[in-house]
């Protein structure tokens, strides 16, 4: 049993329980819901502030507000989320954000609204999907199964990525003809759409304990400590767990090393179009391509990664897949030819997206189910909170000292590098021996 550990939720079967699949398909719709207003958020909220005060300032301290959460909440998040009940979490950002996101509405349409208001709203509903994301991928591994774990997040990685190649130019559009507000309106509700869908799922989407004290759970008198101080120590005991993990504290690590190659990629996309492979920023279709190819190969990854998993198993993929990641990577940085590049980064993405996926399912794998939350923020946290904007200065602030675009990208692949090393590294990763958690 230990040697077919690694492919362990890589099931292809069909949903026999009763309900099942409309169940999944509601929690779907209310990820891709909730996707899209976050990225109407990250495209209005900047323009109105920029419309408000017409300051570059403002309008970049909204942006970092919105950048901030992940790595100011990502580990509380992921202890509320194990400790309290999913479905409340989930349903209770989503109100909350709907709430917040109509007072910029009702401000603007009231002549009232300030860059401050802006600010702290955007902070506001980002913590929130925060505390949401943490509760949600928790709420997957307990809705579907472990078994098909890998096949319904690589559907939830392919929709989303497909949500976030065109909902971003479609709000770009919507904003520079309608004003902010309806589109804040519309967001506030999808948020409440979410909330509705999420409340329809008839299965559970958090793990029930009937008379068992978990060792991850603590519990006084019968109910679990909520309190700031078993907050903190549910923090410690997921940190705890990753740290000694030797497989889950591998693919956490490379996860951080992926992410700044991603962020390095989004950081110099435009200034590396621009003088590497001579497109202007601005009214060149080759620009769009450019942008559209990474998702595209997202999107990709979606559809193949459970097969490839289901014939590989997690810790063959991952080892495979990074020095491709790798390789696409260095393909992308020496480009010579806008077309080379366009290809190399739509292989960049799909490599990319399908060590993500493989290396996510497999460490929730991994997991016990009481800590589901708290181990899948704390990645998240050190890939989106650090990794990725880690990899953004870096490429950045080689770029700008005459090494170039190139150069900057060349940064962002050694750091790639050293991810495919720590993975080769790791012998339990390469025997793929070591068993999920509750199996």
């Amino acid at each position: 049993m230990l040697r077919t550990a690694s492919r362990v939720g890589a099931s292809s079967s069909p949903w026999p329980e009763p309900g099942l699949r409309a169940d999944f398909h509601r929690y779907l719709a209310a990820r891709v819901v909730t996707v899209a207003g976050g990225l109407i958020c990250v495209v209005v909220l900047p323009v109105l502030t920029y419309r408000l005060t017409g300051s570059a300032g403002w309008t970049s301290a909204v942006a970092a507000a919105e950048a901030l959460p992940y790595l100011v909440f990502g580990l509380a998040a992921g202890a509320v989320a194990d400790r309290i009940p999913r479905r409340a979490v989930l349903i209770a950002a989503d109100l909350l954000a709907a709430a917040l996101l109509a007072s910029l509405a009702i401000a603007w349409w009231s002549d009232v609204l300030t860059a401050a208001h802006v600010l702290a709203v955007g902070f506001a509903v980002q913590s929130l999907f925060v505390f949401a994301d943490a509760a949600g991928f928790a709420a997957l591994t307990t809705l579907v199964g472990r078994e098909r774990l890998t096949g319904a997040y690589s559907t939830v990685f392919s929709a989303t990525a497909i949500t976030e190649i065109a909902v971003p130019p479609l709000v770009g559009l919507a904003v520079a003809v309608v004003a902010p507000a309806p589109l804040l309106a519309l967001n506030a509700l999808l948020a409440v759409a979410s909330a509705l869908l999420l409340r329809a799922v008839v299965r559970p989407l958090s793990v029930k304990r009937v008379g068992e004290r978990s060792p991850h759970a603590p519990r006084e008198g019968g109910r679990m400590r909520t309190s700031a101080g078993a907050v903190v120590a549910d923090v410690r005991a997921g940190l705890g767990f990753v740290a000694r993990h030797p497989v889950v504290r591998v693919l956490t690590l490379t996860g951080a090393t992926h992410a700044a190659a991603g962020g390095a990629w989004v950081a110099l996309l435009v200034p590396f179009a621009d003088h590497a492979l001579g497109i202007a920023p601005s009214g060149d279709v080759r620009l769009a391509v450019l942008l559209t190819c990474w998702g595209v190969g997202g999107v990709l990854a979606g559809k193949v990664t459970p097969r490839l998993v289901t014939r590989f198993g997690h810790a063959r993929l991952a080892l495979a897949g990074l020095p491709c990641s790798l390789a696409f990577a260095l393909a992308t940085a020496l480009a010579p030819h806008w077309i080379v590049a366009a290809v190399s980064v739509a292989c960049w993405g799909l490599s990319h997206s399908v060590v993500v996926v493989g290396a996510v399912t497999y460490r929730a794998l991994l997991s016990p189910d009481d800590m589901q939350a708290r181990v899948n923020t704390t990645g998240r946290m050190l890939a989106w909170g650090v990794g990725h904007p880690a990899g953004a200065a870096l490429a950045g602030a080689v770029a700008v000292t005459g090494a170039g675009v190139r150069g900057g990208l060349l940064a962002a692949c050694a750091l790639l590098a050293a991810g495919v090393v720590i993975a080769w590294s790791s012998s339990s990763l390469r025997s793929g021996t070591t068993s999920p958690a509750h199996h």
